[in-house]
């Protein structure tokens, strides 16, 4: 058996590559698929959000709740405010009502590089890397908050994403679109998060990519780490997904398991295409 903590193996339980604070207490986790939610209030709550940008709203009450080791997804058609949703949970958009609570800890007022050291780790959807740094480097500059000797977890990324361990010398601007992801990921683990949030991760790549990189999340949940995903490719999407949310107009206009989401006969006519 092989030290690498994403093996094809459910019953895998190292946390070694999430943030120390959440070691040893991930009360929700997967096991045969399905996904055990802690009691009590969700390891990520952002109720109510109201907000958008100048004086206009763009989220009107809208809700994303996520447990530890979950993978939630955030669909709808464009404009809906997903990535408005996203931002908001991060701190990159001020919100006029609601809050944001992450493990219990209000942060509805904390800035985004606060929330990082909170447990947050995101990836937006352009500009994610730094194209004139190796992999290698981007790596590095993703362990900017840590004091401690990270080279484990950068071991760790390479057994996630193999392709980087052999490109890890090669700028990542010359990368392909899924490889750059790749990095843009990695570079997010890097910083042990709790609560990993990604902004359409699959945007511009291949199917067989996205497959492959629909896969590594899985394996990131594996480890106790809470997803929280914005996605154009539903379908695909609600189907990794033990939680999906369909946004319309800022709002919540369905929500439930990524199952029942894609049987609904309503959803699957309005977003996924009958």
């Amino acid at each position: 058996m092989s030290g690498n903590p994403y093996q094809d193996d459910r019953g895998n339980r190292d946390r070694s590559i999430a943030n120390p604070l959440g070691v040893g207490e991930v009360d929700g986790y997967r096991e045969s698929g399905e996904v055990k939610p802690a009691p009590g209030k969700p390891f990520l709550s952002a109720e109510g959000m109201v907000g958008g940008y100048g004086g206009g709203d763009i989220l009107h009450g809208c809700t994303i709740t996520v447990e530890r080791g979950e993978i939630a997804v955030i669909v709808g058609p464009n404009g809906a405010g997903k990535s408005t949703a996203m931002k908001a949970v991060f701190g990159m958009l001020d919100l006029r009502e609601g809050s944001v609570t992450l493990d219990g800890r209000d942060i509805t007022a904390l800035t985004p590089q606060a929330r990082v050291r909170e447990g947050m780790g995101f990836v937006p959807q352009t500009s994610n890397i730094f194209t004139s740094m190796t992999v290698e480097e981007n790596l590095e500059m993703g362990a900017f908050i840590r004091a401690d000797d990270f080279r484990a977890t950068m071991e760790q990324i390479y057994d996630l994403f193999p392709i980087l361990r052999d490109k890890r010398r090669q700028a990542a601007g010359e990368l392909s679109g899924g490889q750059r992801q790749q990095v843009a990921v990695g570079r997010a683990l890097m910083t042990q998060p709790q609560l990993l949030m990604l902004d359409e991760p699959t945007a511009g790549v291949s199917p067989i990519v996205m497959d492959e990189l629909f896969d590594r999340i899985i394996e990131v949940a594996r480890t106790g780490i809470s997803i929280l995903m914005v996605e154009q490719n539903a379908r695909q999407a609600l189907e990794i997904a033990d939680k999906g949310y369909v946004l319309v107009q800022g709002a919540n206009a369905h929500t439930g398991t990524g199952r029942d989401l894609l049987a609904d006969p309503e959803v699957r006519r309005a977003f996924l295409g009958g």
